[in-house]
C-alpha cells in the first residue's frame, strides 16, 4: 500500500487521536524536556482555530498505519500570501519518505490557495546543551527553505529561582518607573485595558526582531482580542497578565503574558512582553515581567518550569530574561519557504523529518 494521505476533518476523532499520538511520540523523541503534549490544545488548533486562521490538516499512513501529519495554518485577515506549518513524523516511520510525501501534499494545498510562502520551525542543539537531532534543519534546507530567523529557547527552573533577588528586582524596577502603576489580571482583559492591549498586540510583529521572515504586522482590534481570548479558553490556557499604566494619560503602555496548559500544571510559557516605544527606558519590561512571575507563582503552586523563546538578536529582552533566571536550552530556526523555489521531492534522507 505504501504512503497514503487524506485530509483530517474536525469531526474525525480517530484521525485527531492519531495526530495526537504522532506528535506526542515525536516530542518525546526530539524534545524530551517539553511538557507532555496537551490533547486539548492540539485538537483546538483544528476545531477552534485562532481568529482569522483557516486550518488545513492531513494525515499520512504507511501501509494503513498512521505515520505522520501536516497542519497548515492560513491567515485570512492579514498575511494572506503566507502560511505556517507543523509537520511531524512518528519516530517509528522515519526515513521512509513520509515527510517528503506530506511536504509535496502541502505544496499542492498552498498553491491551490494562492499562498506564496510558508514558515515552519525546527530545533537544534546549542554548545554544551542537550543533544538535538538536527534532521529538521537538513530537511528544510533540502526542500529549498532558507533559515530566516534564529531563536533560542530559555528555561527558568523555579526551584533555582532566587525569590529574594526577584523581589529586589521588582522593587528596583518600580522605583525607576515613576509616573506608572502596575496592574494585573487573569485570563480575560478588563474592558478598560482592552483597546490598549489590542494596540500593543498589533505592534508585536512590527517591533519584534523578525530576521528575514516576511510577515506583516497583524491588525488587532478589541473584537479580535476577544476572539483570541475565546480561542485560548478553548485550549484551556490559564493566563496571567501584568501591565503598566501611564498615570498621566491613563493608558496601558506595557503588557506581558504568561500562560499554562490545561493538563500540565508544572509548566508555563512566558509569552508576549511589549512596551510602547514612547514609554521605553523606564524599566517597564522588567517591572511587568518580574511582577507577573511572582503573580503566577502565587497562584500555581505546582509550577516548576517556565519556557520562553526569543530571537537570538533580541538582546534587550534576553538581558531581562537572564536577569530573572532564564537560561538557554536549545536553538530553533524559523525556516521560510518561497513556493516558487520549493523542491517537491528532496533527495536528502532526514530521519526526523522524512
Amino acid at each position: 500500500m505504501g504512503i497514503t494521505i487524506a485530509p483530517i476533518d474536525q469531526a474525525d476523532q480517530a484521525a485527531l487521536d492519531a495526530a495526537y499520538r504522532i506528535r506526542a511520540a515525536a516530542d518525546e523523541r526530539d524534545v524530551p524536556d517539553f511538557p507532555p503534549l496537551c490533547r486539548r490544545r492540539l485538537e483546538a488548533g483544528l476545531r477552534n482555530p485562532m481568529p482569522g486562521i483557516a486550518p488545513v490538516w492531513a494525515l499520512a499512513r504507511w501501509d494503513g498505519e498512521p505515520a505522520g501529519y501536516l497542519a497548515l495554518f492560513l491567515p485570512q485577515l492579514d498575511n494572506t500570501d503566507n502560511a505556517t506549518a507543523d509537520l511531524f513524523v512518528h519516530p517509528a516511520y522515519r526515513r521512509r519518505g513520509v515527510g517528503r510525501a506530506l511536504h509535496a501534499h502541502g505544496l499542492g494545498l498552498l498553491r491551490a490557495r494562492g499562498r506564496k510562502r510558508v514558515v515552519a520551525m525546527a530545533v537544534s542543539g546549542l554548545p554544551g546543551g542537550p543533544r538535538r537531532d538536527e534532521a529538521g534543519d537538513a530537511f528544510a534546507a533540502a526542500v529549498g527553505a532558507r533559515a530566516a530567523l534564529a531563536v533560542v529557547r530559555r528555561r527558568l527552573h523555579v526551584d533555582r529561582l532566587d525569590r529574594a533577588a526577584l523581589d529586589v528586582q521588582a522593587a528596583d524596577a518600580a522605583s525607576r518607573a515613576a509616573g506608572y502603576r502596575a496592574v494585573r489580571w487573569r485570563d480575560h482583559t478588563p474592558e478598560e485595558y482592552a483597546a490598549d492591549v489590542a494596540y500593543l498586540d498589533s505592534r508585536l510583529m512590527a517591533d519584534a526582531p523578525l530576521g528575514e521572515v516576511e510577515w506583516e504586522p497583524e491588525r488587532v482590534d478589541v473584537a479580535r482580542l476577544r476572539e483570541t481570548e475565546r480561542g485560548l479558553d478553548a485550549r484551556g490556557r490559564r493566563r496571567y497578565h501584568h501591565g503598566a499604566v501611564h498615570v498621566a494619560s491613563g493608558r496601558l503602555v506595557a503588557w506581558t503574558l504568561l500562560d499554562l496548559g490545561a493538563s500540565v500544571p508544572w509548566h508555563a510559557f512566558q509569552q508576549i512582553t511589549i512596551v510602547d516605544p514612547a514609554h521605553r527606558g523606564h524599566r517597564l519590561g522588567l517591572l511587568v515581567k518580574s511582577e507577573n512571575l511572582r503573580y503566577a507563582l502565587a497562584h500555581e503552586p505546582e509550577l516548576r518550569a517556565v519556557d520562553t523563546f526569543n530571537a537570538a538578536e533580541n538582546a534587550h529582552m534576553i538581558r531581562i530574561n537572564e536577569q530573572l533566571g532564564f537560561r538557554p536550552v536549545d536553538a530553533w530556526t524559523d525556516w521560510q519557504l518561497t513556493l516558487s523555489s520549493a523542491v517537491a521531492d528532496p533527495t536528502v534522507r532526514c530521519p526526523a523529518a522524512a
